[in-house]
């Protein structure tokens, strides 16, 4: 199993399905899990989160209405942003804080989404690593501050702090009461999501070095 498989993906498993949204994640075989997601907001508007590419993805998100902008939440998540974009003739929206070095028309976003309830969180400010999150109150969208993939959790959380991020998690997080999580690798927290966020935080440090060793083998 690779550990990331580069290109257009043949084929893509369907995640985090709810009322107003869906994901999925494009190489399902490869450890990184990495999700995508498109979000409906007002009137049948959606929204396409850091996304990879895979054929048929479009017909996934067709039934939520029209895509209005595509998201990128964080410097290394330019990935498919550029394509998708394109594709449906709309603009690539980052937070102004971001830079994911991507060669096509983007616009800079600060305290929300335009025209819908997300905020536009700062959730890291790092050397090489600036992250945002959306936040409606009850949807909270993340890129790599949190996962579910492998080498995220630890135990039985339900979610995990980045690796390199369990010392010290992220105070910016403490603020949301989500009642579902999306994260930018693995499948979703989709009930009683603020109890999995606080469970992680509130371990992340004793569970580090667990956390740790067991983020190395699944390297292997």
């Amino acid at each position: 199993m690779p550990m990331k498989v580069t290109g257009r993906a043949a084929d893509y498993r369907e995640i985090d399905r709810f009322d107003d949204g869906v994901g999925w994640i494009a190489h399902p075989d490869e450890k990184m899990q990495r999700a995508s997601h498109a979000i409906r907001t007002g009137d049948d508007d959606v929204w396409i989160v850091d996304p990879v590419d895979a054929d048929g993805v479009d017909d996934l998100f067709e039934e939520f209405g029209d895509v209005q902008g595509v998201v990128v939440l964080m410097d290394r998540h330019a990935r498919a942003a550029a394509a998708v974009a394109e594709r449906h003739d709309v603009p690539i929206h980052v937070p102004s804080f971001v830079d994911p070095g991507i060669d096509a028309r983007t616009l800079p976003v600060t305290d929300e989404l335009p025209g819908t309830d997300f905020e536009v969180v700062r959730v890291l400010d790092l050397p090489g690593w600036d992250e945002a999150a959306l936040y409606d109150g009850e949807t909270l969208v993340l890129g790599d501050v949190l996962g579910t993939a492998d080498y995220f959790t630890v135990d039985d959380e339900r979610i995990g702090v980045h690796p390199m991020l369990r010392v010290k998690p992220p105070q910016a997080l403490e603020q949301f009461r989500p009642e579902r999580i999306l994260v930018g690798h693995g499948d979703g927290v989709m009930y009683e999501a603020t109890d999995a966020l606080r469970d992680a935080l509130d371990g992340a440090r004793r569970r580090a070095p667990k956390a740790w060793l067991d983020a190395v083998r699944s390297m292997f």
